[in-house]
C-alpha cells in the first residue's frame, strides 16, 4: 500500500508538541502524585479508608465524567482557547488542594482538579491530530504525547516523595502554577486554533445525561468493590445504564451530537479502547499498590520510594518511542500484543512477591509499565487516526475517558480487593483495645501510624497480610491482561503497519 501525502510537520509544529507536553506531564503526575504522598497525608488530616480511596480516584473518575463534554466543548470554541482556560482553572485549583485542611476538602478540590484536567487532555491530543496530518509523523507525536503522560505517571512518586521530604505533603499540587504560567505565555504563538467549521451550539441536556451515566456506574463499581452487590449500588449502575440508553438514542438524532456514536462502528476504534481500559485498569491499581507495598511494607522514605520507580519509568519511555517505529514494518495489534505479552511476567512477579521483596516488586512493574507504554501509544493512534481532523477532539475524549475511568476503576477494584484480602488475613492480637483494633482492622496504613501502641509481631503480621491482598490483586489484574494481550493478537491483526493507506472514518 502506498503512504498517503500530507503536509509534514514543521520546527513550529514540533515545538508545539514540546508546550503540549507540559501540561500533559502533570497532568500525568497528578494521577500518580499522592500515591507517595498518602501515608503522610494521612498522617495529617487522618482520613479513613473509604476517603483516602475517594482522595486518590476522585480527579480520575471527575476526569472521566467530564471528557466527552470538553473535548467537544473544545471543537465549538477552540481547542487552543479551551486549553488557555483550563490550564488558568487547574492552576487555581492546586492552590486549594496544596492547603486543604480536611480530607472532606481535599477529595472536594480532587474532584474540582478533574474537571479542570478535563479541559487540558483532549485539547492536546486533539492538536497534535491538527498539528501532525501525515500518518507516521503523528503516530511518533503520540507516542511523545503517550510519554510524557506516562512520565508524568512515573515522576509523580518521585517529585511528591521528594517535595513531601522537603516541605510538606501539599507541595507536589503547587508545580501547577509555573506550568500554567508558560503554557499561557507561549500557547498564541506555537499552537494554532482550530473549531470545527460546521459546530453547532452545546446539548446541555446531553451534557447532563453523559454525567448520569457515567457517574452513577463509577459509585456502583466503588461500592460493589468495596461493600459488595447491595441494592444502592444495584440501582446506581441500573440507573447509568438507563441514561447511557436515553443518551445514545439523544446523540443520533440530534444533528450537532455531544458524542459522535457512529465513531463506534469502527472495529479497531472499539477493540483498542477496550484494551486500553483493561490494561490501563491493571496498571493504575498495580502502581498504587506497588507505591504502598514500598513504603508500608518495606519501610521506604516516599523519595526513597519513588527512586524505585525509575526503571519501570525508563522502560515505558523506550515502549512509548520504540512501538511506532516497530508498528512501521510490523502490525499495530501485533506489537501490543507483545507487549503486553510481556507485561504478563511483570503480574507474575508481583502475585508471588513476599516480604523483603523490593527488587522483584520493582522488576514486575517494570515489566508492566513497558507494556503500558506500546499499548499507551499505539492504541491512541489508532483511535484518533480513525477518524477525520475535525472529529478529532471527540475520539480523543473518548479515549481518554477510557484511559482514566481504567485507571480509576484498577485503583478502586484492585484496591479494594486487597484491603478486602488484608482484613481476612490479619489477626487481632487478644486483649487489645478497641481504640487500637479498629485501625489494625481498617487498612495497613492506619495500622503503621499507631505501631507504638501495637503488640510486639503485629505490624509484621499486618504486612504480610498486605502483601497477599497485593497478590491477590496482581493474579486478577495478571488475568485481565492475558485477555487483553489475546484480544489485540486476534482482533486487530487486521490493521495494517503505520504509514500504509487506511480510511481514517470507516472501519478497516
Amino acid at each position: 500500500m502506498t503512504q498517503r501525502q500530507f503536509t509534514r510537520a514543521g520546527a513550529r509544529q514540533w515545538a508545539g508538541l514540546g508546550l503540549l507536553a507540559m501540561p500533559t506531564v502533570l497532568l500525568g503526575l497528578d494521577v500518580t502524585v499522592l500515591y507517595l504522598v498518602a501515608p503522610s497525608m494521612a498522617a495529617d488530616l487522618s482520613p479513613s479508608a473509604t476517603q483516602l480511596l475517594w482522595i486518590m480516584d476522585a480527579y480520575g473518575f471527575l476526569v472521566a465524567g467530564f471528557l466527552v463534554t470538553m473535548g467537544t466543548l473544545g471543537d465549538r470554541i477552540g481547542r487552543r482557547r479551551l486549553l488557555r482556560a483550563g490550564m488558568i482553572a487547574f492552576a487555581a485549583v492546586s492552590v486549594l488542594a496544596a492547603f486543604a485542611p480536611t480530607a472532606e476538602l481535599l477529595i472536594l478540590a480532587r474532584a474540582l482538579l478533574g474537571v479542570a484536567g478535563a479541559t487540558l487532555m483532549p485539547s492536546t491530543l486533539s492538536l497534535i491530530s491538527n498539528m501532525f496530518p501525515d500518518a507516521r509523523q503523528r503516530a511518533v507525536a503520540i507516542g511523545v504525547w503517550a510519554t510524557m503522560f506516562a512520565l508524568g505517571m512515573a515522576a509523580g512518586p518521585i517529585v511528591g516523595g521528594a517535595l513531601v521530604d522537603s516541605f510538606w505533603w501539599g507541595a507536589p499540587f503547587l508545580a501547577a502554577v509555573p506550568v500554567a504560567f508558560v503554557v499561557l505565555a507561549g500557547a498564541r504563538a506555537l499552537l494554532p486554533e482550530y473549531a470545527a467549521p460546521s459546530g453547532g451550539r452545546l446539548d446541555l441536556v446531553s451534557v447532563g445525561l453523559s454525567l448520569a451515566a457515567i457517574l452513577p456506574v463509577i459509585y456502583a463499581v466503588k461500592h460493589i468493590a468495596s461493600e459488595g452487590p447491595g441494592g444502592p449500588a444495584l440501582a446506581c449502575a441500573g440507573a447509568g445504564v438507563l441514561a447511557a440508553i436515553v443518551f445514545v438514542r439523544r446523540q443520533r438524532r440530534l444533528p450537532d451530537p455531544l458524542l459522535d456514536v457512529t465513531l463506534f462502528g469502527n472495529r479497531a476504534f472499539v477493540v483498542a479502547l477496550g484494551v486500553l481500559l483493561i490494561g490501563l485498569a491493571g496498571v493504575g491499581g498495580s502502581m498504587y499498590l506497588v507505591t504502598q507495598y514500598l513504603q508500608l511494607v518495606e519501610g521506604l522514605t516516599p523519595f526513597d520510594a519513588g527512586l524505585w520507580m525509575g526503571p519501570p519509568a525508563l522502560a515505558m519511555f523506550a515502549a512509548a518511542i520504540g512501538a511506532p517505529l516497530v508498528a512501521r514494518r510490523f502490525r499495530p495489534g501485533s506489537v501490543m500484543g507483545a507487549a503486553l505479552g510481556a507485561s504478563l511476567a511483570g503480574y507474575a512477579l508481583l502475585a508471588t512477591a513476599g516480604l523483603d521483596d523490593a527488587v522483584p516488586v520493582a522488576a514486575g512493574f517494570t515489566f508492566v509499565y513497558l507494556g503500558l507504554g506500546a499499548l499507551a501509544a499505539l492504541g491512541t493512534d489508532m483511535v484518533v487516526g480513525a477518524v477525520p481532523a475535525a472529529r478529532s477532539g471527540s475520539a480523543a475524549s473518548i479515549s481518554e475517558t477510557v484511559q482514566e475511568l481504567g485507571i480509576a476503576i484498577g485503583v478502586a477494584l484492585l484496591g479494594s480487593l486487597t484491603t478486602a484480602v488484608y482484613r481476612t488475613q490479619v489477626t487481632v492480637p487478644e486483649g487489645l483495645t478497641s481504640e487500637s483494633s479498629g485501625p489494625l482492622t481498617d487498612s495497613l496504613n492506619a495500622t503503621v501510624a499507631i505501631t507504638d501502641s501495637l503488640p510486639p509481631g503485629t505490624v509484621e503480621a499486618a504486612r504480610h497480610a498486605f502483601t497477599t491482598g497485593l497478590n491477590v490483586a496482581s493474579l486478577v489484574a495478571g488475568v485481565a491482561i492475558a485477555a487483553a494481550t489475546a484480544l489485540c493478537l486476534a482482533m486487530l491483526r487486521h490493521v495494517p503497519p503505520l504509514g500504509a493507506e487506511r480510511p481514517r472514518d470507516t472501519d478497516v
